[in-house]
């Protein structure tokens, strides 16, 4: 070959034919690269992306760091017109020959089948996307110097591959100019002409080009974007240059390698250049076969890189970053914060891989693993991190779903797969890290981590955290900042009875400061209701207190909740702590009460959780926060036992008062309820007060005796007179009784009793002091009765009576003051009458003093006054009255009495007051007091008629009697009737007496009502009375009227109304017109009214109201029109409601319910029942319509418009609907029409009753309006008339349609069209017909009602069939296995119609479930075989609908499973006699000597949709059993005479280390063992006899069927451990039988050891047994064990080594 451009010549020539014939291809190669090139991708910028795939595909020199440039500027160095160029620059080798000749094809890459060796290419087409923004690429390379055009050459009419040779622009030195001419120009150069509408798009993608873009290309290591203009201003592009550097391979092993990447990227020439470094897993997995395809079958291994940032990823101000990478990124978002890269199969667009591709799906299994693998990495292997380094590296979880649902499953795996790895660090107190399972560790609250941090700090032991049943997380994880990783990753919180074992297994609340176990008391505050209350939290001493000897003592917080125990204290101010402290102590905790520590409260208080610290101590704790006075007042109860404590508590109140720990108040309420030492040395809890001794006391002066012991009045005791000394304190005797308030006279409460001295004369001194005590107790403002009561009765008090001295009782006795008119009134009053004598108060005796006291005096009862002395006499006539009549005599004497103080110019108001209330005045009505008593005079006549007034008896007292009127009308007598209308009427007469009343006497009851308060009292006297003469006779009030000539016909409508009789009267009677109203009589037109409404509304209710009393209403009805006299609203009411006027239908109505009949009513009167007036000759008559005018003022319709409303309530159809008439149905249908256009208007519900009748008739016959529809015209191309219900327009004629909207309001709906016709399908059975109302169904988009009946035709030729129900049918049956039982529509149907079937009629498109059940039952019942392609079509149906509603039915369903049989035939055997092959040692032995299959089907070849797996675990669920627990297995004797010999237990592999790894298996905190339990699982292997013996170990394996045939086999066990004997035999191991026979007897020997063990826990067998397998096969090599234990998490503690070095010292 020679020179470039001779090779460009050649390729022109030999494959474009140029300059020979025509290429007969051009034009489909032109047209297949349009294709792929226009169509490939979605975007215009992908061309960027194939560019940089193909240089990362290019081959490098050695040495040379692979770079990529882009330049882009506005210079047109092609001379094209372009308006920028696009220039990429690469240092690669350079294009060979071979290279050139496959950019001059299609699909003839020279990267095709090198996957293997890097190549990150596929398509073959990479470079031809440059023609989507270029119409000419130019390439320079190697010498070559070529452009492509997109339009077909001239000469073989091909584009875009078709070379041409460039002499110049570009030249070299315009490519340099652009480079820069100081630097060497790279070795391939891309030259891109951009279309004018490709400038902004191409600059818009260089500007976001991804930082991240060189991550995973392993050849390219920079690569850098910017644009050269001549003025620099115009640049838009945003440079950058990108970097890598790799820390190549710090980790690696077989499959994977580790290594850190750093990127950094240079944006616009900035100062600092961001950095990102990234920790990069690699990792190779082996393709699956089932995952293989044809574009990657050379390849052998999917190698999946994961890269996890270190910090903030490189975005380039980006709003995401791809999670998604084939080498170059996707546009795919995973929402992880890891980065993947696998060779995944992109989509056309490059956008998004293909995620239904199997290829993709196979790589995304492998994610799990790798992400697994390299977290492990991270967390595990830096041996010198610190624990606190790793939480970070969990922050790559994939904590948050993705958007790609494909992608969640990975999350779900990742998630899964965590679970059951070793990767969550505990907390540990040593430098050794342990991992441990999510599930295992529990995380703590954040407030106890402070409490533990700060016990720590103060060197508590903590060493146990995870001795309490759960491994504690690491510090430094559990934090809320980790909340969703730890969620993520199943991390719980411990549970509540953890924080019991910690706190009750650590000396946390005493060894911690006070302000840190506040903090303790406050964390268990805010979680006990939620925690802690029903845990053991409340049996663990928690809560500090001071002790009876002052020691700190810790309490239970069941304890201190208890009612009755002890009582847990705080005090309420920080100030009184420590004196209550020691009180305490004095009182020796006697009411059981202990006070948390004085630093501890201060601790409290001081806390900023104080209120919620002291919620919880208060409730639930129930610690008692208490004040001094609150704990005054509990030990006042507690005290009183001990006499001492009873006098030490009285010191005790009296010093807290002095320290103003008790406020006055409180002192009070203390006092009165503390107890004493009385004088007798007993201790008094109740009493009514407190006595001073009776040494010093007044009230002994006084009384002499006690009077007050039997009302509980204490006298103290001596000892409050000594000295005391108490808690620090020390106390006067008179100070304490000052305390106390002892009482004495005066300042004591008198008893509520008699006192004996009272009656007797006391002496001067006494009786200033008992005025002192009344003075004192006045002050008080109480005094008892009866200690009152002996004082003023008693006679103590010394007195003159008209000279002679004696003594009186107070309440008998006056003083004389200079406040007196004068000193002789006494013999004023003595002269005027027959008064007593006045007693007064020897004032020479107890001399001026006397007068100090004269408010106590009066208190007692002492008078002082002229008007006492008058009341004092009036008292004493009064009770003289009292006990007898007063004489004629004696009242004359009252009265002169009167006069003879009304003459000497004296006040009589006290003695009037004292005897005008007496009952002494004779009067006509028995004896009164004055007041009220009235002097009869001729004034009172008419009175004296209607009314019982109490006249005074003149008879009775003389002629004389009247000279004392001025007298008698002081005392309150009624002289003069002086308008006494209100006391006529108080004394009114009962109403029988008031009949027939004179026309004097009714008019003096007018005028009573007039002026009187009390009108009612009148009117209900008269109201029922016939006291009113009338035309009519005497009438009651109710019963009359006072006539108006004006509205006289209205009353003569009925007549019979009583009328007041004015001439009787007399004029006068009108000016009492409201005086009769309020008596009921009837004075206006507006109450004569109501009483004609009340008799019209009877009449009506009657229906008595005659023709002639219409015909004389309606004429009145005229009358009044013109006058004032209008209709009242309730007349009119009564007019309008009431039924009154007869119709045609012989009933009664109101005007508002009747039809004055007119012409217009002719056509719809056929088919209604309408109520029109009665006008026919028998009644109204003609004469009726004079009156039309008025009728219609009354409500009456008298214009059909205004009665359509009667059409709707009245119609009614003929029986026959061929009897109505279409002038009938036009009518009603006109009167609709008025009565739509009628404001909110709704038919009543008869109308739609009647409506809704067969009335319309239709094509199919007469129907009602829901039932039928009018034919739309645009219906003709799919439907005909006769096709259903649709209504005969040729029998209503044409106008029926203009109607279309009145028809839609009764229920004739063209929206119910597909229903009518759906409903009366089955009325057809021409299939045409019903093909033809199917298509219009479906064409409607039809779907039926929910309780609509729906059938579907099944032809049997052209017009024979059957109507089926939809659930009968299926749309397919794609295994052909239901002819017989289903109807498969789509042999029928056209396929347009099968989808409506399985819209609108909800028909299956398959079988469902039940019907495969079903179908099931039916090959149960037959004999045969069952073909292998049916049975598995059927379990493939199961698999696609397993749930746990269908695992029920199929365990109910199927009796038959299937089996296979030794000619490989498919048989149905009974369920309980099929069974899984869970263990394919008993597989192999009943296969072998079974003589019947008992192993249910599964196919051989696993298929893709039957995948055997998962159909094993269906048969599982619905009731197969496994074949390892069903058979019986029975241990068979050895043959008698068989040689065994004892051997050592420790060359059976029973030592030491097999001892060490059970109790490190045991020990294990899940399985929650105590160490005496541990010890005593493993004490049975010590014990052991091992024998040994040459015969075979065997095993009886029974498996019974349930026709009950047994099926016997034998299997071999080699080990043998009789519990009974405690002997433990071995077949002795054939060691020639190589590493077979080493595994078999491993496996027997740890199957029995841990099943031997663990007898009583099966779920635990397992584990342990492969442990022991595993030991055994590495000889229990003490070392390997060690690692063995340590790698599963497994350690033994102290008391397990003491156990082992005891059990076994000589090993």
């Amino acid at each position: 070959m020679g020179t470039p451009k001779e090779h460009i010549e050649q390729i022109r020539k030999t494959t474009f034919s140029i300059g020979g014939e025509k290429n007969p291809l051009a034009p489909m190669l032109d047209q297949a690269v349009k294709f792929l090139s226009a169509e490939l991708y979605a975007k215009d910028v992908h061309f960027l992306m194939e560019l940089i795939q193909n240089a990362e595909d290019n081959e490098y020199l050695e040495g040379v760091e692979p770079s990529l440039e882009f330049v882009i500027t506005s210079r047109d160095i092609t001379n094209t017109g372009a308006p920028a160029t696009l220039l990429m620059f690469n240092n690669e080798k350079g294009f060979s020959a071979k290279n050139i000749e496959s950019i001059c094809n299609v699909g003839n890459s020279t990267k095709k089948g090198n996957r293997k060796r890097g190549y990150i290419g596929e398509k073959g087409i990479g470079f031809k996307s440059v023609f989507l923004i270029a119409a000419q690429p130019y390439i320079f390379s190697n010498g070559y110097q070529i452009r492509f055009n997109e339009k077909p050459c001239p000469h073989c009419n091909l584009g875009y591959i078709v070379p041409e040779w460039v002499d110049e622009s570009p030249s070299l030195s315009d490519i340099k100019q652009i480079y820069g001419s100081a630097s060497t120009l790279p070795t391939t150069t891309l030259i891109l002409p951009l279309k004018p509408d490709k400038v902004n798009p191409v600059k818009q993608q260089l500007s976001s080009i991804h930082p991240e873009i060189l991550l995973f290309l392993s050849k390219i290591k920079r690569l850098s974007i910017r644009e050269d203009n001549e003025d620099p201003r115009l640049n838009t592009v945003s440079a950058i240059a990108i970097a890598k550097e790799t820390n190549f391979v710090t980790r690696k092993n077989i499959d994977a390698e580790s290594y850190t990447l750093y990127l950094s990227a240079d944006e616009n020439g900035d100062e600092f250049e961001k950095e990102c470094s990234y920790y990069l897993w690699k990792q190779k997995f082996p393709v699956r076969p089932e995952n293989r395809v044809d574009m990657r079958m050379e390849v052998e291994d999917w190698v999946i890189t994961l890269a996890f940032p270190n910090g903030e990823r490189l975005h380039r101000g980006m709003n995401y970053s791809p999670g998604v990478y084939a080498f170059l990124p996707t546009e795919m978002v995973t929402n992880f914060p890891f980065i993947i890269q696998a060779d995944f199969i992109l989509a056309s667009s490059r956008e998004t891989i293909r995620l239904d591709n199997k290829w993709n799906q196979g790589i995304l299994d492998c994610v799990p693993f790798a992400f697994i693998n390299a977290l492990v990495s991270l967390v595990k292997t830096v041996d010198d991190a610190p624990v606190s380094s790793l939480p970070r590296m969990f922050r790559f979880l994939p904590v948050y779903s993705s958007p790609i649902e494909k992608l969640n499953s990975v999350r779900e795996s990742i998630k899964a797969k965590l679970a059951e790895r070793d990767i969550v660090p505990s907390e540990t107190h040593t430098e050794q890290k342990f991992f441990h399972k999510a599930c295992k560790v529990g995380r703590l609250m954040p407030a106890f981590w402070n409490t533990l941090k700060k016990a720590r700090e103060q060197r508590v032991s903590l060493h146990n955290l995870s001795s309490h049943g759960c491994y504690v997380l690491n510090s430094s994880f559990d934090k809320p900042e980790y909340d969703q990783i730890l969620e993520f990753l199943g991390v719980r919180p411990v549970c509540s009875e953890w924080y019991v074992k910690c706190i009750q297994g650590s000396n946390i609340v005493r060894g911690v400061t006070e302000k840190a176990y506040v903090e303790l008391l406050h964390f268990l505050a805010v979680n006990w209701q939620s925690k802690f209350h029903s845990t053991g939290m409340g049996n663990i001493p928690l809560i500090k207190y001071v002790g009876i000897d002052g020691s700190v003592s810790l309490c239970t917080v069941n304890e201190s909740a208890q009612r009755y125990g002890k009582t847990l204290c705080l005090s309420c101010q920080s100030s009184r702590v420590s004196w209550l402290i020691d009180w305490n102590k004095e009182f020796r905790c006697m009411a059981n009460l202990y006070f948390v520590p004085k630093s501890t409260q201060e601790a409290i208080c001081s806390s900023s959780e104080k209120e919620v610290v002291l919620k919880w101590l208060v409730d639930p704790v129930n610690i008692t926060l208490l004040t001094v006075y609150e704990y005054a007042d509990l030990y006042g109860s507690q005290v009183s036992s001990d006499r001492k404590l009873v006098i030490a508590y009285a010191h005790f109140l009296y010093h807290s008062f002095l320290k103003d720990y008790l406020s006055d108040r409180e002192v009070a309420s203390l006092r009165a309820k503390m107890p004493f030492v009385d004088s007798y040395g007993h201790v008094i809890k109740e009493r009514n007060a407190v006595l001073v001794p009776a040494i010093e006391s007044k009230w002994v002066q006084l009384i002499g005796s006690n009077p007050w012991r039997g009302e509980s009045y204490v006298e103290l005791g001596e000892d409050y007179l000594d000295p005391g000394y108490f808690a620090g304190t020390s106390t006067e005797g008179k100070q304490l009784l000052e305390f106390l308030e002892a009482s004495d006279i005066p300042h004591i409460s008198p008893p509520d009793a008699v006192i004996p001295t009272a009656s007797t004369p006391l002496t001067k001194k006494n009786a200033f002091l008992l005025l002192d005590w009344i003075r004192e107790l006045k002050r008080s403002g109480s005094i008892p009765s009866k200690f009152m009561t002996c004082i003023k009765e008693g006679s103590w008090l010394k007195i003159t009576m008209n000279g002679s001295p004696g003594y009186k009782p107070p309440s008998e006795s006056f003083l004389l003051t200079t406040l007196n008119k004068s000193s002789n009134w006494g013999h004023i009053l003595q002269n005027g009458s027959v008064l007593v004598d006045i007693p007064l108060i020897d004032q020479s005796f107890y001399g001026h003093k006397i007068n100090e006291y004269r408010e106590e005096l009066k208190t007692v009862g002492v008078m002082f006054e002229y008007g006492e002395a008058c009341e004092f006499i009036g008292d004493r006539l009064m009770s003289l009255a009292a006990s007898s009549t007063l004489t004629k005599s004696s009242v004359i004497s009252i009265l002169n009495f009167i006069k003879f103080l009304r003459q000497n110019y004296l006040p009589t108001e006290k003695f009037i007051l004292k005897v005008k209330e007496g009952r002494w005045l004779r009067t006509c009505r028995g004896d009164r007091s004055p007041e009220g008593s009235v002097l009869y005079d001729r004034e009172w006549t008419a009175a004296r008629r209607i009314s019982d007034i109490p006249f005074i008896d003149q008879d009775y007292y003389g002629e004389n009697f009247v000279v004392f009127k001025e007298e008698l009308q002081l005392l309150g007598v009624i002289v003069g009737f002086s308008e006494s209308y209100q006391l006529v009427v108080d004394n009114i007469k009962s109403p029988s007496c008031l009949s027939y009343l004179t026309m004097e006497a009714f008019l003096l009851v007018l005028d009573c009502m007039r002026h009187s308060s009390s009108v009612c009292k009148l009117v209900n006297a008269l109201k029922s009375t016939k006291c009113i003469k009338t035309n009519c006779g005497y009438k009651s009030p109710g019963d009359c009227f006072l006539f108006h000539p004006e509205w006289r016909c209205l009353l003569n409508v009925f007549g019979g109304f009583a009328l007041v009789d004015s001439n009787f009267y007399g004029r006068n009677i009108f000016s009492h017109k409201k005086e009769l109203k309020d008596l009921g009589v009837q004075v206006d037109f507006e109450d004569a009214v109501k009483v004609f409404v009340g008799i019209f509304r009877k009449q009506a209710s009657l229906s008595s109201i005659t023709k002639e009393n219409v015909f004389s209403f309606i004429s009145c009805y005229r009358e009044l029109k013109g006058s004032p006299h209008k209709f009242p609203l309730d007349l009119k009411k009564c007019i309008r409601e009431e039924k009154w006027l007869r119709t045609r239908l012989g009933d009664y109505r109101s005007p508002s319910n009747c039809i004055l009949f007119g012409p217009e009513w002719v056509s719809i009167y056929p088919i209604t029942c309408l109520p029109f007036i009665d006008d026919s000759d028998k009644y109204y008559g003609s004469g009726i319509h004079e009156y039309q005018k008025e009728l219609k003022k009354m409500g009456i319709v008298v214009e059909f418009k205004a009665g359509v409303k009667f059409v709707a309530a009245g119609l009614c159809f003929p029986q026959n609907p061929c009897d109505i008439a279409p002038v009938n149905v036009l009518s009603l249908l006109e009167c609709i029409r008025a009565l739509l256009q009628q404001k909110d208007y709704s038919f009543p519900e008869t109308f739609s009753k009647n409506i809704a009748r067969r009335w319309l008739k239709t094509h199919a016959g007469f129907r009602s309006p829901g039932n039928c529809c009018l034919f739309n015209s645009q219906w003709s191309s799919y439907l005909k008339p006769t096709d259903g219900p649709f209504i005969d327009d040729d029998f209503y004629g044409s106008n029926i349609k203009l109607y279309a909207k009145e028809l839609i309001e009764i229920g004739v709906d063209e929206g119910k069209a597909c229903s009518l016709l759906a409903s009366h399908l089955d009325s057809h059975s021409e299939f045409d017909t019903i093909v033809r109302v199917y298509d219009f169904l479906r064409q409607s988009e039809w779907k039926p009602d929910s309780d609509a009946t729906i059938k579907i035709w099944i032809p049997d030729g052209l017009e024979n069939g059957r109507w089926v129900n939809p659930e009968e049918c299926v749309l397919h049956d794609r295994d052909g296995l239901f002819g017989l039982q289903l109807n498969v529509l789509e042999e029928h149907y056209e396929p347009k119609l099968l989808h409506f079937f399985s819209s609108s009629f909800n028909v299956r498109s398959n079988p469902s479930f039940d019907d495969y059940c079903k179908l099931w039952k039916v090959w149960e019942s037959l004999e045969g075989p069952l073909p292998h392609a049916e049975c598995c079509a059927f379990w493939k149906c199961v698999m696609a609908y397993m749930s746990s509603s269908t695992e029920k039915i199929l365990a109910d369903v199927l009796v038959k499973l299937p089996v296979v049989s030794d000619s490989g035939e498919i048989l149905l055997f009974s369920k309980r006699d099929v069974f899984i092959a869970d263990d394919l040692l008993l597989k192999d032995l009943f296969e072998k000597f079974s003589s019947r299959p008992v192993f249910v089907w599964c196919p051989q070849a696993n298929l893709p949709s039957l995948p055997r797996t998962r159909l094993l675990e269906v048969y599982r669920k619905i009731g197969v059993r496994t074949i390892s627990e069903s058979v019986l297995k029975e241990e068979l004797s050895l043959a008698d005479g068989v040689e065994l010999s004892q051997m050592d237990s420790r060359d059976a592999g029973i030592g030491k280390e097999l001892v060490r790894l059970i109790l490190g298996f045991l020990a294990d905190p899940s399985r929650d063992m105590e160490a005496t339990k541990r010890h005593g699982a493993v004490q049975c292997l010590l014990n052991l006899k091992v024998l040994e013996t040459t015969e075979p170990i065997t095993v009886s394996c029974s498996l019974r069927l349930s026709d009950g045939e047994i099926l016997k086999v034998k299997e071999k066990h080699m080990i043998r451990w009789d519990k009974s004997c405690s002997n433990f035999l071995t077949q002795k191991m054939d060691k020639a039988g190589g590493k077979k026979n080493l595994v078999e007897y491993a496996f027997f020997f740890s199957e029995v050891i841990a099943r031997g063990v663990l007898w009583n826990k099966e779920d635990q067998i397992k584990a342990l047994s492969e442990l022991i397998k595993l030991a055994f096969l590495l000889n229990f090599d003490e070392q390997a064990v060690q690692f063995l234990m340590k790698s599963n998490n497994l350690q033994t503690f102290l008391e397990d080594e003491d156990f082992l070095a005891a059990a076994l010292p000589s090993a």
